[in-house]
């Protein structure tokens, strides 16, 4: 038995990329007429099928559902596995989850498997190099030929589904509000790149509340890092040529290094520089200082998700239907790595 032909396969043979074979197979424009033509030429030759998700849709239900994260390094990833699973099992669905790892390619390839036929619908946070790209070609594509689907956290405003987030901005207002509170005024902010929506919307919350406090945005005080692997170094950098009272970190692992960082330095947390995470992980909790953080409640963002996907899996489409976005509510946790400075 020949092995099936995929979409990585055929990208493979003609050396180009798989979002370029797949919207050569849906006839896009964007693609030139030439290497359509010899890419559907591919595709006949060799008797690829695409998947038809529709037709999957009608004949059977597998009782699955499947979720594609974009890293397992943060603890709130798995803490929305965890709220998905729950949610899913009390409803009598089973949960396939696959990885991304934030690569563009590993996402279509993830759904091209959970969209034959193996899932009923699916769960989504996007990954960096999709948000980079601005290519959701591949979502839209599921989503029109009837397959449900649910993003969280990481969405895409392009793309018509239900969606769970959380008030990034106000969540970033409340941290360094509170940083405002107790006496800092050089508040530096450890952010990821804009295209990465999480971290430009609390980058927002961070202006908001420096101007709503009067205090001058000084973008000498705001890093914004593109790759994790890099991140120690360049924060370790940062932070050794700026003199701050105060550190933002959008999540905790930048929060950590922040305070290794400080340590470095001859400073102490929190007496000298006062530093405030994002995500209440394991790692908040159990690091010496333990961190003030900002919660995400992944687990409720991951039992909302299942809800609304297993919702619309289980009711009647209907032309009138509509797309949810949920709004979960961060909350401040205050440990020992913020102190009052007044």
């Amino acid at each position: 038995m020949k092995p099936k032909l995929t979409l990585k396969k055929i990208a493979k043979e003609l050396d180009v990329s798989i979002s370029t074979v797949s919207k050569a197979l849906r006839d896009s424009s964007e693609i030139g007429e030439e290497t359509r033509a010899k890419i559907k030429a591919f595709a006949k030759h060799y008797n690829y099928k695409p998947n038809n998700i529709a037709l999957s849709l009608k004949n059977r239900k597998t009782k699955t559902i499947g979720i594609i994260i974009p890293e397992i390094v943060h603890h709130f990833f798995t803490t929305v596995i965890s709220g998905v699973e729950k949610v899913a099992n009390e409803m009598g669905y089973n949960v396939l989850v696959c990885l991304s790892d934030n690569s563009f390619d590993k996402e279509v390839l993830n759904m091209e498997m959970l969209a034959n036929g193996s899932t009923d619908g699916f769960i989504l946070s996007l990954a960096k190099e999709t948000m980079q790209k601005g290519d959701y070609h591949h979502l839209a594509e599921v989503i029109n030929q009837g397959m449900p689907c649910v993003l969280f956290d990481r969405v895409a405003e392009d793309i018509s589904c239900d969606k769970v987030i959380i008030d990034d901005v106000t969540g970033g207002k409340k941290a360094v509000q509170h940083l405002i509170d107790i006496g800092c005024r050089k508040i530096a902010l450890i952010s990821t790149v804009d295209y990465v929506s999480v971290g430009k919307l609390r980058t927002h919350g961070y202006k908001q509340a420096l101007a709503e406090n009067g205090i001058n945005i000084n973008e000498d005080l705001i890093l914004k890092i593109e790759e994790m692997e890099d991140s120690e170094k360049e924060i370790e950098a940062f932070l050794k040529e700026r003199d701050v009272d105060g550190v933002f970190a959008v999540n905790e692992h930048f929060a950590i290094s922040a305070v290794k960082s400080i340590q470095d330095q001859g400073k102490k947390v929190p007496d000298d520089v006062s530093v405030i995470g994002f995500t209440d992980g394991e790692l908040s909790k159990r690091f010496i200082p333990s961190l003030t953080t900002v919660s995400q409640h992944g687990m409720r963002m991951g039992e909302e998700s299942a809800r609304l996907l297993i919702e619309k899996l289980e009711r009647t489409p209907s032309e009138d239907d509509y797309y949810k976005t949920i709004i979960v509510e961060t909350g401040l946790v205050v440990r020992d790595s913020t102190k009052s400075r007044k």
